[in-house]
């Protein structure tokens, strides 16, 4: 099932200078702080996923649900604990199965990342955040504050 082309994030559009021309939302959304505090898995991780388990609560935890998205982001970080060991086994052995086995996995887990928000296009298509790329004149004026 093909999709098409996905959409250019507006922050890519912004830094082209908007070739289609087409309205782009005004000024720059900001992430707004959490209002709940990092839950623990309710089901035990590897090390990986663990690890990526904070990682998200860490950085996107205002788009991130702790009632409805919990168990998308437990399967995304069981699915890198098995990429984990998977990728052993292929640096291992070199199969060309489980090689397979393993680019299915990435795109796995890259679909799921991208359902809970992390990729730029998936960030811009939810409107949740919108990053703003210093002009060479704020870059200068922070090089100067910094020196005094």
């Amino acid at each position: 099932m093909t999709r098409g082309r996905p959409p250019k994030p507006i922050e890519q559009k912004r830094l082209a200078g908007n070739p289609g021309k087409r309205p782009l939302p005004n000024g720059t959304l900001a992430l707004l702080p959490s209002t709940y505090e990092p839950i623990e898995p309710h089901r035990p991780l590897g090390s990986p996923g663990k690890e990526l388990w904070d990682r998200v609560w860490d950085m996107g935890n205002s788009c991130i649900s702790p009632k409805s998205d919990v168990e998308l982001l437990l399967i995304t970080c069981e699915l890198l604990d098995e990429r984990w060991n998977l990728r052993i086994t292929v640096m291992r052995d070199g199969r060309p199965e489980d090689r397979k086995a393993l680019r299915d996995l990435d795109r796995q887990l890259i679909q799921n990342l991208s359902l809970l928000g992390f990729s730029p296009t998936d960030r811009s298509r939810l409107g949740v955040a919108e990053v703003k790329a210093r002009s060479k004149l704020e870059e200068l004026r922070q090089r100067a504050e910094t020196k005094e």
